[in-house]
């Protein structure tokens, strides 16, 4: 059965976003033909410019929405603009109620979060947008350091099935995912393995970003994340990272979680697990007396920071580790 897709564009789309997935299905539409059909649209044709400047040719917005399967909007500069497309916004909640299956790559995941169709569900976005993104929609159950994010469908409820991505190259990793789940792990392997990237990083994996924001120099809390970075063995309670702010734990956190569009407990957690990563690519020291340096307390603790993080434990990251390379 051939899965149907409407590849959503606007004008200043990233054309990554579109041609890391779009290869994806080509590949397996090669391997297994007849599995992926696409068309490209737009609420305006004949064409879109994207943010390169070259212009693509698109299909209006298709009335039978009965006609897709998957629903997916792609990212790019333009897409502030495009949440206030009035037309586009309500075609895609009517897409959402058609059954078809919704997802989006990179800062598409805005378009769909002005749409409504995230409140109250799990999402993820480009990390460079996260701050944005909690601002302007404290619905979503934003995940800002997730490569990609399925929300099952929820029939009782009307809710369909929703994929989020992060990055340009998370959008590969979802659609690979996608794949997996439509036609089995052994395709998606496949796939992988013809594009030459990797199967599989975990949703979960952190988009490795500069801990978002936080080490901008205008941000609020940039010299106390320095604090903590130059002494990562101390406990760095949310109690006493509130008292070297002059806040109270509550106004902190929540301060904190609309700037950086993460905890502080989740923030010291990244820091700790960058200088650990880096200590063992660096090999200089023991896993243990990097647990202790880092300030995880323990290997098992700082072994379950990194799978949560990095998908991978510790050892892999130390030279001539398991899964290194």
């Amino acid at each position: 059965m051939t899965c149907r897709i409407a590849f959503v564009l606007f004008p200043g789309f990233q054309q990554l976003d579109l041609a890391g997935p779009m290869a994806v299905f080509e590949v397996a539409r090669l391997a297994r033909p007849g599995s992926y059909d696409w068309r490209l649209v737009a609420s305006a044709g004949p064409a879109v410019r994207s943010s390169a400047g070259v212009d693509w040719p698109v299909q209006g917005l298709p009335r039978r929405l009965g006609d897709l399967d998957l629903v997916m909007v792609i990212g790019g500069d333009g897409v502030d603009a495009a949440c206030q497309d009035a037309a586009l916004v309500a075609w895609l909640r009517r897409a959402a109620r058609s059954g078809a299956r919704i997802t989006s790559i990179c800062s598409g995941s805005l378009l769909l979060a002005a749409a409504g169709l995230l409140d109250e569900r799990t999402a993820t976005t480009h990390w460079s947008r996260s701050r944005q993104f909690a601002t302007d929609f404290p619905a979503v159950r934003l995940q800002p350091d997730r490569i990609y994010v399925r929300e099952p469908e929820v029939r009782q409820q009307g809710l369909p099935e929703l994929w989020t991505s992060a990055g340009m190259t998370a959008g590969i990793d979802l659609c690979l995912a996608l794949l997996a789940h439509d036609h089995g792990e052994d395709i998606a392997r496949e796939a992988a393995r013809q594009l030459v990237v990797e199967r599989r990083r975990p949703g979960g994996q952190s988009q490795f970003s500069p801990l978002l924001d936080l080490q901008r120099p205008d941000g609020r809390f940039g010299a106390l994340l320095d604090e903590v970075r130059r002494d990562l063995a101390r406990d760095h309670r949310v109690e006493d990272l509130a008292a070297q702010a002059c806040m109270s734990p509550r106004h902190f956190a929540r301060c904190f979680h609309a700037e950086t569009g993460t905890t502080p407990a989740q923030a010291v957690e990244r820091l700790r697990v960058d200088a650990a990563r880096a200590a063992l690519e660096g090999g200089s020291a023991s896993v243990l007396r990097v647990s202790l340096d880092c300030g995880f307390g323990s290997t098992e603790r700082m072994r379950r920071a990194f799978l949560r993080l990095l998908g991978r434990p510790p050892a892999a990251f130390r030279p001539g580790g398991i899964g290194a390379g």
